[in-house]
């Protein structure tokens, strides 16, 4: 599983990179150095030797050398290291890599041999203190890298918490920080409190605009009623009367519905509901609408589920899209059903068109949705009931023609 590479993580890889890389250019830079200077003191140290060793042995004076320097002239010199040309070189003598120096004096050819040189043991060390170093180097830059990860990364963390938390209504944090994340929180705050004010002033109006509707709706249902009973014996005028009465329900369920959606969701009960009774109650609403024309209107049975969410809301959504499908089909069936904590609404008329599909997946390329954008108010109040109750209304094109709407409830939303 690949891990997430988070902003912590960037930086810390970031410090150990840099720090590697600085190990690198110096571990180059040292040993070249070094193995510089350990030849320069190596020459040195064998011309030193030569210059004792030879006007002694001239002198036909004992030549005594440690035991890892030998000092050789004349026809004492081993064959493979005649004819050498006169300076200093490095050869394998007894398969041994040494330093040796060839010269001349007045009494014939040289050589000074040095097979274990004391500066071999310095450079050892000298490299083994430079990895200290580095691994040291690499380990703080690791502590630096994390600490200081750490500190950029906290206030951002604590800031986005903030902003996530819905529930806590205290202000942001780090409003009186001078630097960079001073400025961030503050722009938040400034842009919450934009969005604050934009919903509440949504909510009041739309709550009292629904207020306002009650009053004339509850006239024209009552006139209906009366029509209704004065015209029992006048067909002509009685369906129209109906018509009105039942078009005024309607517009007073959706000004209840409209209402409830201009509180916080928080804010109001969930009774259990099930969804078969108000499947069934829809499609018994919606028959009036397929009267008279070549449509049928069914349930289709299935294992019934219960959601926990007010009636008036389930009702809403669900009737609004068995009332647009049979509207805008002119023949061929809808039919409702149940799978897997979905309602499904299928019909065979012509489709939505694209800027309804693009809501519905939420697609910001696309206009966003006003009004019925030629769909009704019905589709987008059900698109607004969903996103409030947390369900989900996906959209699928039937392949005989027609469309297919889902309502997929999660899982914490339900109970069987």
């Amino acid at each position: 599983m690949k891990r997430p590479s988070t902003l912590r993580r960037r930086i810390v890889v970031a410090y150990l990179f840099f720090a590697l890389a600085v190990c690198t250019f110096v571990g180059v830079v040292a040993s070249v150095a070094i193995v510089g200077i350990e030849d320069l003191l190596v020459d040195e140290h064998l011309r030193s030797i030569a210059a004792w060793a030879s006007p002694r042995h001239a002198a036909g004076m004992p030549v005594e050398m440690p035991s890892d320097v030998s000092f050789y002239h004349g026809t004492a010199i081993p064959p493979e290291l005649r004819d050498l040309p006169f300076g200093v070189a490095k050869r394998v003598f007894e398969d041994q890599y040494v330093h040796l120096l060839a010269g001349q004096d007045a009494a014939g050819p040289y050589v000074v041999i040095d097979r274990a040189s004391e500066y071999k043991n310095i450079e050892h060390v000298i490299f083994a203190m430079l990895a200290a170093g580095f691994l040291g180097f690499v380990a703080l830059s690791l502590f630096l890298g994390s600490f200081i990860a750490r500190g950029f990364v906290d206030p951002i963390i604590t800031l986005a918490n903030a902003v996530m938390d819905k529930k806590a209504n205290t202000q942001l944090p780090l409003l009186n920080h001078q630097d960079e994340m001073g400025v961030l929180a503050r722009a938040f705050a400034e842009h919450t409190a934009e969005l604050k004010q934009f919903l509440a002033r949504e909510r009041f109006f739309t709550g009292d605009v629904s207020h306002e509707l009650r009053t004339p709706l509850t006239i024209i249902i009552g006139a209906a009623e009366l029509l209704v009973e004065q015209t029992a014996d006048q067909p002509a005028l009685q369906a129209p009367a109906r018509r009105i009465m039942r078009a005024a329900k309607e517009a007073t369920d959706c000004v209840s519905v409209l209402l409830l959606l201009a509180r916080r969701p928080d804010t109001i009960d969930r009774p259990l509901t099930s969804i078969s009774e108000v499947i069934r109650a829809e499609i018994e609403r919606g028959q009036p609408l397929v009267r008279d024309r070549p449509i049928s209107l069914h349930f289709q049975e299935g294992k019934d589920f219960s959601v926990f969410g007010r009636k008036e809301l389930l009702s809403s959504a669900i009737g609004n899209l068995i009332r647009n499908a049979c509207e805008y089909t002119d023949e061929g069936s809808v039919v409702v059903s149940i799978q897997d904590h979905s309602v499904l609404v299928e019909d065979t008329g012509p489709g939505v068109p694209d800027i309804i599909r693009a809501r519905l997946k939420n697609d910001p390329s696309q206009p966003q949705l006003i009004g019925s954008a030629g769909s009704g108010l019905g589709l987008a109040l059900a698109i607004r009931i969903c996103e409030y109750l947390g369900a989900k209304l996906e959209h699928d094109d039937r392949p005989q023609g027609g469309s297919i709407f889902r309502i997929h409830f999660q899982s914490d939303l339900t109970k069987n």
